[in-house]
């Protein structure tokens, strides 16, 4: 009995004194519980051999590794629609006058089921309930308004709209119907048509999908859209079609997308561009001799801008389908690559062939049709000032006065850590910045190093902070997973390089220097963790700061961490387009590195589906 009470007393301590163990920083000098068995420290000098003592990481199982996930892409669901509800009206229904009119229309209304999203089946229902003149029909059919709508709604798709969204059928066969049945139809067709003219309304003022059901990248408030008053101006407008034509995005991109899908549709198949074709791993060195260097002339002369022709007119003149690659064609091929983003080396290999060969007509038309709905995403009116980053392209340009200033190479994020699609304010620069490291990075990448060597993060010079507290990461128990923050002083070998341009989001994305230079010169930048690096970061804060690069010099110079506002905040559209105008309006096409414009293409067909189940 005794023996028993002695052994669970020992027990008990055994695991107090692991308890306390667990409780303990791990360093290197700590008691283990291998070290409380034997005696002590000292007892286990005296006592074991140093192969016997049990590092305390293998004491208990530390916690598994977490991850920090990043966001989804989702599958789209579109908008519910519900029946339109139109009041009967009150009885008895007069006589004779217009009264006798509106409430017969309503009384058929009232009998038809016609389905839409909320927000269009409120504004139908608020102007007919509230009395409204019939727009589309009278006793003798649909008017010539009606037809007029009908036209200008079956030319959606010139404007990257699906025609069958907005698509009514007239109403057929009316003669043969008694009076009370022919009204019935011609009630339906009237609330169809306004629905669908207010789907059409709705979309082009905000595009045809949330773009936040996407996928967690997408970040837009939607637009609201005031329907209220439409009808009623429909009513009275004396053409429809130029009404809605005046619903587009007002903004000189969006006219060039218009422009370029125009032409795009109303090319003949018997006239369009031959395709260039160019052998696939085709790599071509100035100095080379290549039986492809002709598809590539060709390429430059189909692709190329009427500025980079015209300044190598005579070598293009000069040109007879030779294999050399002659140090003019090598000018010819630098200038098609600069004007394309491309590294202006002259040397002929995936990426300058990708620009030649990588999109025929139909999916410059799939681009475009894209590129439209996200330009509804955004303000119908860019601004006088704003930077835009277009990450397909990997470029940055700085607009004022509504001309593009600057033009610079960028870093955005890597598929694994995708750059998001939203647009803010720049309100900041921060001169000589610590790097605030994101959990992301210190939960996926930088803990399981901390596991082997506690000592990583102050070998490589980061400050640690637990619970508020300054300490060496050597202190600090990884296996348990501590809630640290983590940040990298400023230095040369700091990871924002000696600036950051800050336009505070959700995101904690920001442009900023990088001391990784050699990453602009590749063609293919989707390289980072999901913020914006600059090529030129000095040249942007001195356009965002409105002063010069001499004066963000000496910013930097003085070593000093200061964060200093803009004089005046303005936007910034950190984008994703895969077809976007250059600065002289030539739409341009780019590689969908992140695989949007598939998921977006896939909405609108959910979309249309849904819409054609309730029509």
């Amino acid at each position: 009995m005794h023996k028993a009470k002695f052994h669970r007393a020992l027990v008990a301590a055994l695991l107090t004194s692991a308890t306390l163990v667990a409780g303990l920083p791990q360093q290197a000098s700590a008691t283990t519980l291998m070290d409380l068995l034997r005696g002590g420290p000292a007892a286990q000098k005296r006592q074991a051999p140093p192969q016997e003592v049990i590092p305390p990481q293998q004491l208990a199982d530390p916690e598994p590794l977490p991850k920090v996930s990043a966001p989804k892409y989702y599958t789209y669901k579109a908008e519910a629609q519900r029946p339109i509800v139109i009041k009967a009206p009150e009885t008895p229904i007069p006589v004779f006058g217009t009264d006798h009119d509106i409430a017969q229309a309503q009384l058929a209304m009232s009998q038809v089921k016609v389905s839409a999203t909320p927000d269009v089946a409120q504004a139908v229902e608020t102007y007919y309930n509230n009395k409204g003149a019939l727009i589309w029909t009278t006793d003798a059919g649909p008017t010539d308004k009606a037809k007029q709508a009908i036209d200008a709604l079956a030319a959606a798709d010139t404007v990257g709209l699906e025609p069958a969204d907005y698509a009514v059928k007239a109403p057929e066969g009316l003669d043969g119907l008694s009076a009370d049945a022919r009204r019935v139809e011609l009630m339906k067709f009237e609330l169809a048509l306004s629905a669908k003219l207010l789907t059409y309304v709705q979309d082009t003022t905000r595009g045809r999908i949330d773009p936040n059901k996407l996928s967690g990248y997408h970040d837009f408030k939607r637009k609201a859209v005031n329907l209220t008053p439409v009808l009623d101006m429909v009513r009275t407008s004396p053409d429809v079609a130029a009404y809605l034509r005046g619903r587009d995005p007002n903004n000189a991109q969006f006219a060039a997308l218009k422009a370029e899908l125009q032409k795009l549709l109303n090319e003949d198949k018997q006239e369009q561009q031959q395709p260039v074709r160019i052998a696939p791993k085709t790599l071509v060195k100035p100095g080379d001799t290549s039986a492809e260097l002709p598809n590539i002339i060709a390429g430059v002369k189909a692709y190329g801008s009427d500025a980079l022709k015209t300044e190598h007119a005579l070598t293009l003149t000069n040109y007879t389908g030779s294999q050399d690659y002659t140090p003019e064609l090598v000018a010819l091929v630098e200038g098609y690559q600069k004007e394309r983003g491309l590294k202006a080396d002259g040397v002929v290999g995936n990426a300058t062939i990708r620009t030649m060969v990588g999109h025929s007509n139909a999916e410059k038309i799939e681009k475009l049709v894209v590129a439209m709905e996200q330009m509804r995403w955004l303000p119908a009116d860019l601004g006088p000032r704003y930077v835009f980053i277009n990450q397909p392209a990997f470029e940055a340009y700085y607009i004022n006065d509504h001309q593009q200033q600057l033009a610079m190479k960028v870093v955005v994020g890597s598929p694994q850590h995708q750059t998001f699609f939203f647009q803010n304010m720049i309100q900041t620069v921060e001169f000589n910045p610590y790097w605030g490291v994101p959990r992301s990075i210190i939960v996926n990448e930088f803990m399981p190093k901390l596991r082997q060597d506690p000592s990583y993060l102050d070998r490589l010079g980061y400050e640690v902070s637990y619970k508020g507290r300054k300490v060496s990461s050597s202190q600090l128990d990884w296996n348990s997973n501590p809630d640290v923050d983590v940040r990298q002083p400023p230095s040369s070998d700091n990871a924002l390089g000696d600036l950051k341009i800050l336009f505070p989001n959700a995101h904690a994305i920001y442009m900023h220097d990088t001391p990784a230079k050699s990453f602009f010169k590749r063609d293919m930048r989707a390289l980072s963790h999901g913020c914006v690096r600059l090529a030129e970061p000095r040249v942007m804060a001195a356009a965002v700061m409105g002063t010069t690069v001499d004066d963000i010099n000496q910013q930097i110079a003085s070593g000093q961490n200061r964060a200093v506002q803009v004089p005046q905040k303005f936007p910034v559209y950190v984008a994703y387009f895969t077809a976007w105008p250059d600065k002289d309006g030539v739409v341009r096409y780019y590689d969908d590195v992140y695989g949007r414009d598939e998921a977006t293409r896939k909405a609108f067909v959910t979309t249309s589906e849904a819409r054609a189940a309730q029509s």
